[in-house]
């Protein structure tokens, strides 16, 4: 399975309610290793492994122990996400959120929500909130984040009719639960087997009244295309791994890599060029990069470093890591020495 990650236009709302919420995003950055120049990137994906770090850091910097439940508050409506298009565009609510439940990954996929419709007493939907990561498992701010941001959105674009009739989360209640009766308008069970949203199965035939079929059709198209851009880029994360995997036996080519994730050698070739990607371009970016950061951040010595990247002599690495930087090996580790002990 490739890397979990989430759409960079969630970072930018959780950023963007930062700041609404007087928190000092500087000391954020800092804390996550966050490098804000990658915000503007338009098709930023973030590794999800990173969420508990960030959700972390949030509570500890705003001294907010309800901060997911705040954030959510504050995050702007209509950010311009492909999905949100979807919804809005659809002519009712049901159907803008099974299209937006059919292209979720978009947003992520590191949870999956599911829409679960009881018999027609009850006369109540589910919506189900499943974890993909063990890293979303428990992690309280980001499941009550998400829980209330989708009730506000509901609530939006239904203009109030959206309430929820009951709210589950798997974590365990904490100490006070007042926030969450003024913010979701029900009092939430916990430690519950899933992570879940009950409204009025009514509203799902309710007209949106920004149904525009035209704009539909280009909005699924755009989604469609933006699906199958992410599903090419998977490839890319799948070859990754396997490289840092078998890198160190130094025996890593196309052909170990392919049969290492169960595809013939042309059919890789073939998922990597559809994706722009060469094999042998990610090798050599692979062992770049492994390269930089055990010669920055480590004393491993250079026959270490020529064994970890996968080389089997150091006059090869060395050739190597000078065309790809245009500086040799020691060159490169002196200059980063300088610039930490000068900082």
């Amino acid at each position: 399975m490739s890397e979990l990650t989430d759409s960079g236009v969630l970072l930018r709302l959780a950023l963007s309610a930062s700041t609404a919420l007087d928190i000092d995003t500087e000391q954020l950055y800092q804390a996550c290793r966050l490098d804000p120049a990658l915000l503007k990137q338009k098709d930023l994906r973030t590794p999800h492994g990173a969420q508990r770090k960030f959700w972390q850091a949030l509570e500890e910097i705003s001294q907010d122990a309800f901060i997911g439940l705040h954030l959510a508050e504050h995050m702007p409506a209509y950010k311009g996400h492909v999905l949100q298009y979807l919804f809005l565009s659809s002519p009712t609510f049901g159907e803008g959120l099974n299209r937006a439940l059919e292209y979720q990954r978009l947003l992520s996929d590191a949870f999956a929500a599911r829409l679960e419709q009881s018999s027609p007493f009850k006369n109540q939907c589910q919506l189900v909130i499943s974890e993909n990561s063990e890293q979303l498992y428990n992690l309280r701010h980001f499941s009550e984040c998400v829980t209330l941001a989708l009730a506000l959105f509901f609530k939006r674009i239904t203009n109030g009719r959206f309430r929820p009739l009951s709210i589950s989360f798997t974590h365990p209640a904490p100490s006070c639960t007042d926030e969450y009766q003024r913010l979701l308008g029900c009092q939430p069970e916990f430690s519950a087997q899933q992570n879940s949203i009950s409204f009025d199965c009514q509203l799902m035939t309710l007209p949106s009244s920004m149904a525009e079929p035209e704009i539909l059709r280009v909005h699924e198209q755009l989604a469609n295309e933006h699906l199958s851009k992410l599903e090419k880029q998977g490839i890319i994360s799948k070859v990754n791994r396997a490289i840092g995997e078998q890198l160190e036996n130094g025996n890593v080519s196309l052909d170990t890599v392919a049969g290492r994730l169960d595809l013939k050698p042309r059919s890789l070739r073939s998922q990597l060029t559809d994706a722009s990607a060469s094999f042998n371009q990610l090798l050599a970016d692979y062992r770049c990069s492994l390269a930089k950061r055990l010669l920055a951040g480590t004393d491993d010595s250079i026959d270490e470093i020529v064994y970890l990247t996968g080389f089997s002599e150091p006059s090869t690495f060395y050739r190597a890591f000078k065309r790809w930087t245009g500086v040799t090996p020691i060159e490169y580790r002196r200059s980063k020495l300088d610039n930490a002990i000068a900082s």
